[in-house]
Formats: structure tokens, C-alpha cells, sequence
């Protein structure tokens, strides 16, 4: 039986015919005319849109148990790893990438992280201070 379901990026369906294979739409070309899924398991595969209406597809819900196309994981496999890294060792690659997009260069002077200390309000006292 044909289905009459339009792939749609994202939703998931099952193939009643093929064992009721699950699998998601993740990309769509049109032009082309090409539907790119993937199954529960991980496999990846290309079908023409016409193979794809001349399937038996129902829409269903995207499984709760994410892990299918991972061998061998099982709940226990699922931890949460806390960090030592406090807030601003997080934030160092951003301030990095920043103060480069500001046009400072490797020179830069500032904490051991490379970030400035707080402004002193009087640039020319600094100045003082090093002669």
C-alpha cells in the first residue's frame, strides 16, 4: 500500500512492511528529488522521493530511548561528569576569540588568562609609576 505521508525533516515514521523498521527524515533535497533517513540503529540511507511513496509509512513519535544507534550503551552508560572548571576558565576561549576581534594581538597583557585587570580611571598615573 502506497503512502500518501510527505517526508517531513525531523519526524520520525515506521515502515509497516520492513519489519517496522523506525527511522527519521534528516534531510530532504526536492530538487533532486531525494529523502536521506535515518534508522534507529544508525544506518544512514538515500531513497528517491517516488521509492519513498510507494512505501507502507505510518508517522509515530520519536522514540524515548535516544541511545538506538549506540552499540552497547545501556542507562548505567549515562552519567553526569561534574568539572573542576570554575565559570571564567569556560569563558577564557570567548575572551580570547574577543580581544583578538578587537585587534589585540598576542602581546596583550592581563591576568595570567590574558584577561585586562579593572580599569585605573587614570592611564597617565600608570605611566608615572614605570618611569
Amino acid at each position: 500500500m502506497a503512502t500518501d505521508i510527505d517526508p517531513i525533516i525531523g519526524n520520525w515514521y515506521r515502515n509497516t512492511t520492513e519489519k517496522g523498521q523506525r527511522f527519521e527524515v534528516v534531510s530532504l533535497d526536492e530538487e533532486a528529488g531525494l529523502v536521506e533517513v535515518q534508522h534507529f540503529d544508525g544506518d544512514v540511507e538515500e531513497w528517491d522521493i517516488d521509492e519513498w511513496y510507494n512505501m507502507d509509512l505510518e508517522a509515530i513519535e520519536p522514540p524515548e530511548n535516544w541511545t538506538g544507534p549506540m552499540d552497547d550503551v545501556t542507562d548505567e552508560d549515562i552519567v553526569y561528569m561534574p568539572t573542576d572548571m570554575s565559570e571564567e576558565e569556560w569563558q577564557e576561549p570567548f575572551d580570547e576569540v574577543k580581544r583578538r576581534a578587537k585587534g589585540q594581538d598576542e602581546e596583550y597583557e592581563g591576568d595570567e588568562w590574558g584577561r585586562p585587570g579593572p580599569p585605573s580611571g587614570n592611564e597617565d598615573a600608570g605611566e608615572a609609576e614605570r618611569e
